[in-house]
């Protein structure tokens, strides 16, 4: 639940998501499940020519299980609170 909560701080921030099939898309995460499934809107993706198909889309939906990496801003991670909220994991797993 730790990753769920902190990607939910995240909404309407540029990340950049890199899938297992080496396809990396740039978009505004507009939500997040608990499965970690990620809604992108405006997405752009750096490979466009050899994915032209991805051009026409703005709005995507990526399941979890497909994502390799989630590059994140560095300006938008709040490491305090990424910092207490593994401890409070960790204490409550004990």
């Amino acid at each position: 639940m730790l990753f769920f909560s902190f990607f939910k701080t995240l909404v309407d921030q540029q990340i950049t998501v890199e899938l297992k099939n080496d396809i990396e898309i740039t978009g505004t995460l507009r939500s997040v499940d608990q499965y970690l499934n990620i809604k992108l809107e405006n997405i752009t993706n750096k490979e466009s020519i050899r994915y032209p198909h991805l051009n026409a889309v703005k709005t995507l939906f990526i399941r979890g299980s497909t994502i390799r990496y989630v590059h994140l801003p560095k300006s938008a991670i709040d490491v305090n609170l990424l910092q207490d909220a593994a401890r409070k994991e960790a204490m409550v797993s004990k």
